[in-house]
């Protein structure tokens, strides 16, 4: 696709986050199932749900847009999910493996994150009503795991893991 106006790279980019959510969908059972930790385990499962949620909501941006939903590879995300699986099997101590899943699913929402910003910014002034609409809906939802996340690291799987 190539990229000549702030519609373009609204869509490209808009593709590339339905591919890293399709992406992370599939991880994240992978990363339930090897957590120590029942709590962080219960966070990766309702993520997974929140996550399946999200690609509806892409999907119907989409046809906001009077597009197909389309996914081109995402590069980021693939290096963060790739570190995380490397660091999935090479950990060896449960209590520290859940430290290092904690740190590699926070990666993913920071990058999630500055995404939707972006298209959330990039839609408003486009005029999409509706995408802003949702796509701000799915920040709030990764800004609150990412929270989540960080209190659950710091009450419990850190020290844990220390």
């Amino acid at each position: 696709m190539s990229v000549k106006s702030l519609d373009d790279l609204f869509l490209h980019t808009l593709q590339d986050i339905y591919y890293a959510e399709k992406q992370i969908a599939k991880v994240l059972p992978k990363m339930a199932k090897k957590a120590a930790s029942e709590d962080l385990k219960a966070a990766f499962e309702t993520h997974l749900e929140e996550t399946k949620e999200q690609v509806t909501r892409l999907e119907e941006v989409f046809e906001s847009l009077g597009k197909k939903p389309r996914a081109v590879k995402c590069d980021a995300i693939i290096g963060i999910i790739d570190e995380a699986t490397e660091l999935m099997d090479e950990v060896e101590d449960p209590e520290t493996l859940d430290a290092a899943m904690v740190a590699a699913a926070q990666a993913v929402e920071h990058y999630e994150i500055a995404r939707y910003g972006t298209l959330i910014t990039w839609a408003g002034t486009l005029g999409h009503k509706d995408a802003v609409a949702k796509l701000q809906e799915t920040l709030k939802q990764e800004k609150a795991t990412d929270e989540k996340l960080s209190k659950l690291a710091d009450v419990k799987v850190n020290k844990k893991a220390a």
